[in-house]
């Protein structure tokens, strides 16, 4: 998770100043004209952050969640493989 939003941040924020560099000075559009390729660059790298991360960060909240129940069932097989059986489940749901 935390990979997916600094990638993200570090995208946005480099093609952020390549569209103020190129939009403004060379090119004198406005700030956020879709004229500027560089700001679509920017607006991906926005998604990037704020997508991938977030994806990231629930399948780290659901994979913690399985190594928790794993862990409180103590060596039971059947409590053991409980967890797996109710994702899988959910999967074969969706």
């Amino acid at each position: 998770a935390l990979f997916a939003r600094v990638a993200g941040g570090i995208y946005t924020k480099a093609a952020d100043i390549g569209a103020d560099l190129v939009g403004k000075v060379e090119m004198d559009i406005p700030e956020d004209d879709p004229r500027n390729p560089a700001v679509i660059a920017d607006n991906v790298g926005d998604n990037v952050g704020d997508v991938a991360g977030m994806g990231a960060d629930l399948f780290e909240s659901f994979v913690g969640s399985i190594i928790a129940a794993v862990t409180l069932a103590d060596g039971d097989i059947a409590l053991v493989m409980l967890p797996f059986w109710v994702s899988g489940a959910g999967i074969i749901a969706a």
